[in-house]
């Protein structure tokens, strides 16, 4: 999960040592420094105020190209979104804003080399863009019964996920869901 929403760093070089130049330098200097306080009390004020951006993003680590399926709660009934593309060792964001649920799923498709990332939640998707809404059913509906994998999200407000392909991958093998999240807070007592 990546957990730096804002950074921002100002560097403001020392003053060389010697001469009566390089005292007009560091008077200039002094000046700048003075002139951007006010200017970085106003911008600490406004990145204290402003709302921290929380998505669901996706990273592909892998060198192929792939296709994204999303499965979420919506309300009280489950949805599944697709296809977000997504290029080779590049990120996506797939829902802007805090996250509401624990529990998150996912389907991804190897386009370069065939293979998938898949699990054991069966939900609804089909071949072209779509928005599905409800799980049950799919082959009935007229859709595909596709198996997402699980992401535990711990409740947090922002989550990024990592496809990366199998450490050991043999030729005949298809991409495997590796997926890269920091470890599982201690149990409650």
């Amino acid at each position: 999960m990546t957990s730096a929403l804002y950074s921002s760093t100002i560097e403001i070089a020392p003053a060389r040592r010697g001469g009566r130049r390089a005292a007009s330098r560091r008077l200039g200097a002094s000046a700048i420094r003075r002139a951007l306080i006010p200017a970085l009390a106003a911008a600490s004020i406004f990145a204290a105020t402003t709302p921290a951006a929380a998505d669901f993003r996706l990273c592909n680590q892998s060198a192929s190209r792939v296709g994204i399926a999303l499965g979420y709660k919506d309300g009280d009934v489950w949805a599944t979104e697709g296809w977000w593309n997504i290029g080779a060792k590049s990120c996506e964001t797939l829902l802007r804003g805090d996250l509401v649920a624990r529990f998150y799923y996912v389907y991804a498709i190897d386009y370069d080399l065939g293979g998938e990332w898949s699990g054991k939640a069966f939900m609804c998707t089909r071949e072209k863009e779509f928005t599905i809404r409800g799980i049950q059913d799919c082959l009935a509906r007229g859709f595909d019964r596709t198996g997402f994998f699980e992401v535990d999200t711990h409740e947090q407000k922002s989550w990024t996920v990592q496809l990366t392909e199998p450490k050991n991958k043999h030729p005949d093998q298809t991409a495997g869901a590796n997926i890269d999240a920091p470890p599982l807070p201690p149990p409650k007592p």
